[in-house]
């Protein structure tokens, strides 16, 4: 099916100075005391598609790729550093990190072959770069949005498929992955038609990286927007349901299983894939639409966002199958995305042996 034509939005600064919305609600961590033990983490349990690491992680602590050093180091560059200058640093970090990095850059090699094919030794390190550097754009605009005033251009595309589920008059589980610029994306509903969008995100690897997030977000928090850390508090999944019933609206995302949480058995690249369950869960409980969406990065501070058909979970007597069926379609989309982009799906743990 052929989009319409591509109308440009030019989407400023979205901070605002309205109060933040209380943080006891689903999937929503406060930041910690200040004597909360750093290593009582969120994402203390092994996550299932966690950066790959070993005893890097136990040495280096909050120095780790993954620790909150870093976090607030890019922040702080991001903010400082002059326009101009940003692609200076991302080539020099980029290739600071593609030399570090060694299981990392394993399990992008390995996660690139069912989608790419085989390759030599030279094209498989190109390969592991570019989505290195491209990750690193991606998170450098990321703070440059959060924590500067530059503009930012968010293109949509195929909106007759938000359009079709915004004429429903409910709510909506926007479902999107780890690729390009997803939490970009996240914010267009508010943008769009100030509907509330909650955004739930797994937990870092770090608890203290977590409370910086939880942080910065807070200093940006919009009225139409608010981020939350997934949890295992049971009283979570009734909050978001009663938000998807007052026509709110729900980003998740539907790539990565969290640590424990219950799975269906998909297949991406023709190879067995588990998704979480928690999507197609919530949206059959509310009755609602699963609407795939995908960021793309398409240069400097300008993103492509791409609506999918959304796709109704069935109602039948046998939930599990209901539950599959929808994850399946959720996975067809991520393996059309994916392929339009290769070098901008985050997956930093190798998927398959």
């Amino acid at each position: 099916m052929l989009a319409p034509p591509r109308q440009p939005v030019l989407a400023q600064r979205e901070s605002t100075h309205a109060a933040p919305r209380p943080a006891a609600t689903f999937y929503n961590l406060p930041v910690p005391e200040p004597r909360a033990n750093p290593k009582t983490t969120a994402g203390a349990a092994r996550l299932p598609h966690a950066p790959e690491s070993g005893w890097s992680r136990r040495l280096l602590g909050a120095f780790h790729v993954t620790g909150v050093f870093w976090y607030r180091f890019h922040r702080w560059g991001m903010h400082f550093l002059p326009s101009s200058l940003v692609g200076v640093a991302v080539t020099v970090f980029t290739t600071f990190f593609f030399v570090c990095l060694r299981r990392i850059r394993a399990a992008i090699a390995a996660n690139l072959e069912p989608v790419l094919g085989p390759c030599g030794w030279w094209q498989r390190q190109l390969r592991i770069y570019r989505t290195m550097w491209v990750f690193a754009w991606c998170l450098s605009e990321r703070y440059e949005r959060l924590s500067t005033d530059r503009s930012f251009q968010i293109e949509p595309e195929a909106m007759e498929h938000w359009a079709e589920v915004a004429a429903e008059g409910r709510g909506v589980v926007m479902v999107t992955a780890h690729l390009g610029g997803y939490e970009v994306g996240s914010m267009m509903p508010a943008q769009m038609e100030r509907r509330h969008v909650y955004l739930v995100r797994e937990p870092e690897a770090d608890a203290r990286a977590q409370a910086f997030i939880q942080s910065v977000v807070t200093e940006f928090t919009q009225a139409q927007f608010t981020m939350h850390f997934e949890s295992d508090d049971p009283l979570q999944g009734l909050v978001l349901l009663d938000a998807l019933r007052r026509g709110d609206i729900v980003a998740v995302q539907g790539d990565r299983p969290r640590g424990g949480a219950k799975t269906v058995n998909a297949k991406l690249f023709g190879r067995p894939f588990a998704l979480p369950a928690g999507p197609a869960a919530l949206a059959r409980a509310a009755d609602v639409s699963l609407l795939p969406a995908f960021v793309f990065r398409e240069g400097r501070r300008r993103y492509r966002a791409v609506f999918r058909p959304p796709i109704r979970p069935l109602r039948s007597a046998d939930r599990a199958a209901d539950l599959t069926t929808a994850m399946q379609r959720v996975a067809a989309d991520l393996e059309w995305a994916i392929r339009q982009a290769p070098y901008q799906w985050f997956c930093f743990r190798r998927l398959w042996p």
